[in-house]
């Protein structure tokens, strides 16, 4: 895991993956202050939303009537949702020889030590404690 953010403290954005990115979150609000994070840093990939993992799953495998072309490198999944939470989603995801390299980056509101084994566990990437992005909060890109 690449590291552990709480709020106030400073995000940076790999830019090493071509792909689009899928941001898996239930919280509209939560969706737009990323969508402008994003475009204060002049990144501009896709950026696919699904609102649970089950949503999130049937983009993936192309049951959605939503095409992702390019194929998404990097996911933000929220933790806590509803139909198919993020550590459901996240098994299921690091259980498929096709897609268990991609890098998963969890939002979540939680800072209990069980959800944050679970998901080191599980391959991830980062784990970020919301709220994320606010105004007091820097971001940048490396």
């Amino acid at each position: 895991m690449h590291g552990l953010f709480l709020p106030g403290q400073k995000i940076k954005i790999s830019m090493e993956h071509d792909g689009a990115i899928l941001l898996i979150e239930d919280d509209y609000i939560d969706i737009m202050d990323l969508q402008r994070a994003f475009k204060k840093l002049n990144i501009n990939r896709p950026m696919y939303i699904a609102h649970n993992g089950r949503e999130a799953l049937d983009k993936l495998y192309g049951r959605s009537a939503e095409k992702m072309d390019p194929f998404p490198s990097v996911i933000y999944l929220d933790l806590n949702m509803p139909k198919m939470n993020g550590f459901e989603f996240l098994k299921i995801l690091r259980n498929d020889p096709k897609m268990k390299d991609i890098k998963v980056y969890v939002l979540t509101t939680s800072d209990e030590a069980i959800d944050k084994a679970e998901v080191e566990k599980l391959g991830i990437s980062g784990y970020i404690i919301k709220p994320f992005f606010k105004s007091a909060m820097e971001i940048s890109k490396w």
